[in-house]
């Protein structure tokens, strides 16, 4: 006699298989897009590149799976005094410099050197950290944020990206003159206090904010807000979602480590809006490789070269696809294209505000919050003081263009 019953279902041992609900053809576009993506980068390029594409996608379906975005946190705990998204996002953060911040006092791992995101603690960052602040409450996303929620067929979101790439590239022409402004010069925690004390100021700095988060959040409901939606039953959430919040965040921390060990420095994300700007405003006769930022050797390197050699370009495609491969498995791939006039300028002015001020303060919600304070960074601090208060100003703006209420990013 047969025995069929390796053929059912079992609760002790649930299957992890593919939802009858998914949007098959977004997700065979956006898987096959994975993969070939992968193999085109390898054979192009390198298999280190491939693999940071890949490090991308799974990005993307982290931060869509756990809806982990920083613009609807912040404006949840300004408006509803609710902490959570805050106190994961410092989890995060903490996580990641715990293992960044001794990698990159070693300055090396095999002989590959690592370079982590520091920047100048001066005027540029304060003041392109608040107009970012301002423009992400506006826009509906971070610069991660805009990526993930394209990725899961957000209209909107792709014209924040668009006037995102606009504001980039004004702030490339810019920036040499923000540099020029008062500033204090680089301050790496790691050369001024050691490794050890580094790591230990940052994470008694994390854990500030987070406990600040839950007094606050205390005090006004008489409670502290955990997971707000408890998992699905079995494996289906992982292909199905949602995610746990600290757990998605825990897979960024442990992801942002893995790229600056592929890579040579930290996650970053909004150097590539840039540079698609500046290709496309190059093609269209404007002499783009003429500005000041543009002859830098950096930046002069990835405008001579291909978009596939650009690392922070190739993750940014990885984390779009990633997250559209997401949406579509959990049957959430909804482009709609009916947008109010109020949103749409809404979505303008807040992508070129947060270009804009990504390029004056060095990096967005990633590149100088996540990565500067993960990698030890003192701007990380002042650009995360300098955007919550420009949220704060943004939050206040939204009904101005018939916004209002919260989305999950």
């Amino acid at each position: 006699m047969t025995d069929t019953s390796l053929d059912r279902p079992s609760p002790d041992r649930p299957r992890l298989a593919l939802p009858a609900t998914m949007d098959r053809a977004p997700a065979l576009v956006a898987g096959g897009a994975l993969i070939l993506g992968f193999a085109a980068i390898a054979g192009l390029i390198d298999l280190r590149q491939a693999a940071l594409f890949l490090v991308g996608g799974l990005l993307g379906a982290a931060l869509y799976h756990g809806s982990f975005g920083f613009t609807g946190g912040w404006r949840r705990f300004v408006v509803e005094r609710r902490g959570r998204a805050v106190r994961a996002q410092m989890l995060m953060i903490g996580i990641a410099a715990v293992a960044m911040i001794p990698l990159l006092a070693a300055g090396s791992l095999g002989g590959k050197p690592l370079v982590g995101a520091l920047a100048p603690v001066g005027v540029s960052v304060l003041f392109g950290a608040a107009l970012f602040g301002l423009g992400m409450q506006l826009g509906g996303g971070c610069g991660s944020g805009t990526l993930f929620t394209v990725g899961g067929g957000s209209a909107r979101m792709l014209v924040t990206l668009v006037f995102f790439i606009v504001g980039a590239v004004v702030g490339t022409a810019h920036l040499p003159w923000w540099l020029e402004r008062p500033s204090l010069g680089v301050i790496d925690l790691g050369r001024e206090l050691s490794t050890g004390n580094a790591v230990l100021v940052t994470l008694i700095g994390l854990g500030l904010v987070a406990l600040v988060s839950a007094v606050v959040e205390r005090r006004a409901h008489g409670n502290i807000e955990w997971e707000a939606t408890p998992p699905r039953a079995g494996w289906s959430w992982l292909l199905q979602g949602p995610w746990p919040l600290v757990g998605a965040g825990l897979l960024l921390a442990v992801l942002n480590v893995a790229t600056l060990l592929l890579a040579g420095h930290p996650w970053s994300v909004t150097f590539g809006f840039g540079l698609w700007g500046a290709k496309v405003a190059q093609a269209a006769g404007v002499p783009i490789e003429s500005w000041a930022f543009w002859t830098w050797p950096g930046p002069q390197t990835a405008l001579n070269s291909s978009v596939l050699a650009d690392i922070t370009s190739v993750m940014n495609f990885g984390i779009i696809l990633g997250a559209g491969l997401a949406a579509s498995l959990a049957g959430k791939f909804a482009p709609k294209a009916k947008l109010p006039l109020g949103s749409l300028l809404a979505a303008a002015i807040g992508g070129v505000l947060m270009g804009y001020g990504a390029r004056l303060s060095f990096g967005c919600n990633i590149g100088a919050l996540f990565s500067g304070i993960a990698s030890g960074s003192l701007h990380g601090w002042l650009w995360f003081a300098a955007a919550f208060a420009g949220s704060f100003v943004g939050v206040a703006a939204r009904p101005l263009f018939g916004l209002d209420g919260f989305s999950k990013q």
